[in-house]
């Protein structure tokens, strides 16, 4: 399989574009220097070794075929957890993947950003049904397309604000659209900046990218319908001025530091560069995985971010998206210490769309059929083999992960291979299916 080491060129804006998602053990290398195996297990009655090898079997496969550079998978159970890293950082590197590999979590930033919103909300200085007017002014007295495709100033006035909790339920009205079409919309977004796809912001600051998204009207009344992504980063802006500092500071104070997430934020230090994963994304013409990110110095994520992305922007590594994985899962505790109320986890974890909204919010096929959304983070009501199960989210640059409060799993896939399809990637699937295959009791 050839591949090429370049800057990736423009992503057609769909769902494949969109779900832009502890200690280091030493790593052994395998075959030649190219490829690395890191299991370690702490595992009793709640996995079975058998499936567990069949997990790490099926994995590696992926790795083996050219399909990934390599893989990072986590289960917990309890006191149990599976860890298991093959592979290497790039496609034809020797460097090893390792558990404490860093990676570009994309959208399973959404839901640190909505237990971040909670604990202002707890703290008083956020209510969910309040406008967000008095925080995000450039978002009052909105206007609304007419017609999704239609010209920009053929508009009516909201028929209400947007709310707070229309930012973390992505009801805001506005989002990405699931078409090649050339809608006004969508190119003003473009032109302005504020576009829903896999890159980061490029605003110089989030007041300059919340002008450019407020000097738009919206595509649909607040409350109406789901659309991806947007309104997560507009939750971002507004966290930050509620906060008084900002979303990165924030993020570090109260969730990183008390979870003990020491490698997570949203740049790499030059100390761990060396520790970052290459990105890639399968180029539809040729077939071949191209650079979308590189490591080291030339990636985007090795300096400060002008405007952080509560969406998508953060970094982070397997052991550390388990600990806030299993701060939720344990109702908001971590360590004896409550970090969210029970009160709030509830909220975060109800589906909040009713059927209506669903039916008018497309997002890949039969996807409403088995998910809800609650506060910037998904809900699994049914599952066949090869689904995740319980609560959690997937992001666009190959990461996953979900906690499941009936079996007690928290299952974490962390690779760097973008999402190519509206289909779950086959990796995702693999893992998914095996890791439950894996479970006892």
């Amino acid at each position: 399989m050839q591949r090429r080491k370049n800057g990736a060129a423009h992503v057609g804006l769909n769902r494949r574009s969109l779900l832009v998602g502890a200690t280091a053990l030493g790593a052994s290398a395998a075959c030649g220097g190219t490829r690395a195996d890191v299991r370690k297990t702490m595992a009793g009655a709640g996995f079975s070794k058998e499936g567990l090898e069949r997990m790490h079997a099926v994995m590696a496969a992926h790795v083996e075929r050219g399909d990934l550079p390599g893989v990072v998978t986590l289960l917990s159970r309890g006191d149990e957890f599976h860890a298991d890293a093959m592979g290497t950082l790039a496609f034809g590197g020797t460097a090893p993947m390792r558990r404490d590999t860093l990676f570009r979590i994309a959208s399973l930033t959404k839901p640190i950003t909505g237990a971040a919103t909670m604990m202002l909300v707890e703290d008083g200085k956020l209510r969910l049904d309040e406008p967000v007017d008095r925080l995000l002014p450039e978002l009052a007295h909105r206007q609304v397309l007419k017609r999704l495709d239609g010209p920009l100033d053929d508009t009516v006035p909201a028929n209400r604000p947007i709310l707070v909790s229309d930012l973390l339920t992505l009801r805001m009205g506005m989002g990405a659209i699931f078409t090649q079409a050339p809608y006004p919309i969508l190119q003003a977004m473009t032109e302005k900046g504020v576009a829903v796809g896999p890159s980061l912001p490029k605003a110089p600051s989030p007041d300059a990218w919340i002008r450019a998204l407020g000097s738009l009207p919206l595509m649909h009344q607040p409350g109406e319908a789901w659309m991806y992504d947007t309104g997560l980063t507009v939750l971002g802006v507004l966290l930050a001025r509620a906060a008084g500092k900002s979303l990165g500071d924030f993020f570090q104070e109260r969730i990183f530091e008390p979870l003990g997430m020491k490698d997570s934020g949203f740049s790499v230090p030059a100390g761990k560069l060396d520790r970052l994963a290459t990105a890639y994304w399968r180029n539809p013409v040729t077939g071949r995985f191209d650079v979308f990110d590189a490591a080291g110095p030339e990636s985007q994520f090795s300096r400060p971010q002008g405007f952080p992305s509560a969406s998508g922007g953060l970094v982070s590594t397997a052991d550390d998206y388990l600990a806030f994985a299993r701060m939720m899962l344990n109702k908001g505790e971590h360590g004896g210490r409550r970090l969210l109320s029970e009160r709030s986890i509830e909220l975060m974890t109800t589906d909040h769309i009713t059927p209506q909204q669903k039916a008018v919010s497309p997002f890949g096929p039969g996807f409403w059929d088995k998910r809800g959304w609650g506060y910037a983070l998904s809900i699994v009501h049914k599952h066949e083999p090869g689904d995740p199960r319980g609560l959690g989210w997937d992001g666009g640059y190959g990461t996953s992960c979900y906690w499941d409060p009936q079996t007690g799993v928290v299952g974490v896939l962390m690779t760097q291979r973008m999402m190519d399809s509206p289909a779950a990637p086959a990796a995702f699937v693999d893992f998914w299916r095996s890791a439950y295959e894996a479970v006892q009791g």
